[in-house]
């Protein structure tokens, strides 16, 4: 760490000395460890998780399992959890259990599902930005499906109490625009609901490929969809998840900050064990770093992306609706590309871990930007990028994305870097690695 300076509230990102030339491994995906280790917990019998993430998103999830009667074991130095599920018809041991979800998403909507298969009493609450996180959608799907779940304050948000005895299943209809993992929550408990489980969506939905990614991992351990696409699912009812061990792969909007490090210094990264066969829709930020003036090789066993110094990026007009994760990473990059840069179709954003259109804008023009904010998305002109103390509201992303910006530009500093502990615990160490 001795090419970047930290103190317990700031971290001062000096520039590279030379384009980026690295391989870089990154832990294992947020979204596929929660995704398996709820899935495994619903199974009758151990799974090992290998390849895991271990970050306080996940940390949430097997500290929850447990609360619920779940025995999970884990191995931070192994990257591995193992989980002793034992099926239905009792999914869940306890009849009466407190979660805390802290800022996870997954695990606040996952879990809000997975305790209405019980039969009892459980409560759930978040920090107070999770408070302010949407779950109405979720709450009226499930009281349709059986369950009773309830927001205390009646906000349509946490602190929830969820009263249940098992799931009966039948046909919800829930809106497209606020979050995908409504749906994801709903279609894993699905094959465990007595008479199974259709979605009708309303309007458009975000995020379609965490949908895809929740199809995939289901279908890993044994139950499959019926029927999916974006506006309509289906879940037969009386299926069972069969315990395996299962390999989880790196993670594509982790890697995402590394492949745009390599197009922001014209140089090269490569991902290994990111490849061809990978479900993770956030792996389409590779088409626009294209667009941009990047070259990417793709195999089965790893993902490069490269860029020549005497090309310039470009700007470029995105829709990042379906890789909406991956806007603040674009966004770092937008002040060194040639014209303007676009983001669009992202209005779902600011009910996230932070109002992350707000965020972005504000914190651009912090670094001399100028920027168009609109209800849905971003127009950022580039300027000269100027020193300045980067704002990051809590928001791992924020912390992430806008570091890249200091490989290139001197005075950055990055508030808060801590934050970074709820997807990607020692980023600043990997971030160090890139320098020759």
């Amino acid at each position: 760490m001795a090419a970047m300076s930290t103190s317990i509230e700031t971290l001062a990102i000096k520039p590279l000395s030379a384009p980026v030339d690295a391989e870089v491994r990154v832990p294992g995906s947020k979204s596929i460890t929660n995704r398996a280790l709820l899935i495994a917990a619903l199974a009758n019998g151990t799974s090992v998780l290998h390849g895991a993430l271990f970050s306080e998103d996940t940390a949430v999830m097997a500290d929850s399992l447990r609360r619920l009667g779940i025995p999970v074991a884990e191995d931070p130095a192994a990257e591995r959890f193992v989980v002793h599920g034992r099926g239905g018809p009792e999914y869940i041991r306890t009849r009466e259990a407190e979660l805390f979800v802290g800022l996870a998403g997954t695990a606040a909507r996952f879990l809000t599902a997975l305790v209405a298969l019980g039969h009892g009493r459980y409560l759930l609450d978040g920090t107070p930005r999770m408070r302010e996180r949407p779950m109405r959608p979720l709450l009226g799907a499930l009281n349709a499906l059986g369950a009773q779940a309830r927001s205390l304050p009646g906000t349509g948000s946490f602190p929830i109490e969820v009263t249940a005895d098992g799931l009966e299943g039948g046909r919800v209809r829930m809106p497209g625009s606020q979050s995908s993992q409504f749906f994801s929550a709903l279609l894993l408990v699905g094959p465990l609901t007595r008479r199974g489980l259709e979605i009708v969506v309303e309007g458009d939905l975000v995020s379609q490929p965490f949908i895809d990614l929740t199809a995939a991992v289901m279908a890993d351990f044994g139950v499959q969809i019926s029927h999916q696409d974006y506006r309509h699912m289906c879940v037969p009812g009386g299926q069972a998840y069969r315990a395996r061990e299962y390999a989880i792969e790196p993670d594509a909007s982790t890697a995402g900050y590394f492949f745009a490090a390599a197009a922001l210094t014209g140089g090269r990264v490569r991902v290994p064990g990111l490849g061809t066969r990978s479900v993770q829709g956030d792996l389409g930020l590779l088409t626009l770093l294209e667009r941009m003036g990047c070259t990417v090789r793709r195999a089965p066993d790893g993902i490069e992306v490269s860029r020549e110094p005497s090309g310039r990026l470009q700007g470029v007009d995105a829709d990042l609706n379906a890789i909406s994760d991956m806007a603040q990473t674009v966004a770092a990059l937008a002040p060194f590309a040639e014209g303007p840069t676009v983001l669009r179709h992202l209005a779902h954003t600011r009910l996230q871990e932070t109002d992350r259109l707000a965020a972005v804008a504000t914190e651009l023009r912090r670094l001399g930007q100028e920027v168009e904010e609109f209800p849905d998305g971003l127009r950022i002109t580039p300027r000269p990028v100027r020193s300045a103390d980067i704002r990051t509201y809590g928001d791992h992303r924020m912390a992430m994305a806008f570091a890249l910006v200091g490989l290139r530009a001197p005075g950055i500093r990055i508030e808060d870097p801590g934050c970074v502990r709820k997807t990607f615990p020692d980023y600043w160490e990997r971030l160090a690695s890139l320098r020759r």
